[in-house]
């Protein structure tokens, strides 16, 4: 292991976390994690990291902090919370958030941990989905300083295939609500879609193959469809709670800018209705049934 390579910690072993420190120990980086479960550890333990008992001591070591965790009120607790990152970050220390928040929030949370402490923030949040965590092809967009951008893009390279600097702090997250209004308008009309295919007599299942290459296509046509239509529905690889969690934001973001987003605002709608059925935690494929029982 080269001792030249910065020092990275990391909070959040989730279904995204858990792919992207395994890259990072691959490449040689000194690692260390923390969960809120703290079983979710034990496969990057044996691969060679460290675990620490609170995000505090995540700080001890480390040169860069990364976040990858649920929601702006999570991130919020294990910064600023009870042995949060606020009670051991220093200045010349750098926190990479790429989980997905409010915009506000981010500058918020950003200007009061460097105010606090000196250390300063960096919002990148990700696309691609748990086979781009692990295959380390990420979309990163990132909001911040250039000069802590450079500074953490060579380890960046080893999650994403690019990484976008968007502007300041927030605009980062700005990018990911458009991403995010895009992939769930998407889903849902893909239900749609198979559902009124299957109700019509089609066999769902050729969809993708057939609209492939041609304008309708996309990255969720070719996953979601074919899961749609078969109703395949495990295993989960993301949630529907995440993608009501996003478009709430993206109305919300809306609001703040004195902006209309209907369709994103029926979206967000259409996804807490299925949400409210017991869905929260199932994958989005799962939308299909939305259309499926209003056909019969």
């Amino acid at each position: 292991m080269s001792t030249s390579l910065p020092s990275l910690a990391f909070a959040g072993i989730g279904l995204m976390g858990l792919p992207m420190c395994r890259r990072l120990l691959a490449a040689g980086y000194p690692l260390t994690v923390w969960n809120r479960t703290p079983e979710k550890c034990a496969p990057l333990v044996a691969a060679g990291a460290r675990q620490v008992a609170t995000p505090a001591e995540l700080c001890q070591a480390a040169d860069v902090v990364m976040l990858c965790l649920a929601d702006t009120a999570v991130v919020r607790e294990v910064v600023f919370g009870a042995n949060g990152v606020v009670e051991a970050a220093r200045a010349g220390q750098l926190l990479v958030d790429f989980s997905s928040l409010e915009p506000a929030a981010t500058r918020e949370m950003a200007a009061e941990l460097e105010g606090r402490t000196g250390m300063r923030w960096l919002d990148t949040p990700v696309s691609g989905g748990t086979p781009g965590a692990e295959a380390g092809t990420l979309a990163i967009m990132a909001g911040g300083r250039a000069e802590d951008l450079a500074r953490v893009r060579p380890i960046l390279a080893h999650l994403g295939q690019r990484v976008t600097h968007m502007g300041a702090v927030g605009a980062g997250q700005v990018t990911k609500v458009c991403n995010q209004m895009i992939v769930a308008c998407n889903a849902l009309v893909i239900a749609e879609v198979v559902a009124l295919a299957e109700q019509a007599g089609v066999d769902a299942t050729l969809i993708a193959e057939a609209l492939a290459g041609g304008f309708a296509d996309s990255k969720p046509l070719q996953i979601l469809a074919p899961q749609m239509a078969e109703s395949r529905f495990e295993p989960i690889k993301w949630h529907v709670r995440t993608l009501l969690k996003d478009l709430d934001t993206a109305v919300k973001l809306a609001r703040e800018q004195g902006r209309a987003t209907p369709m994103s605002g029926l979206a967000a709608q259409l996804m807490r209705l299925h949400g409210s059925k017991g869905n929260l935690e199932r994958d989005p494929a799962t939308l299909v049934e939305l259309y499926r029982e209003n056909a019969q």
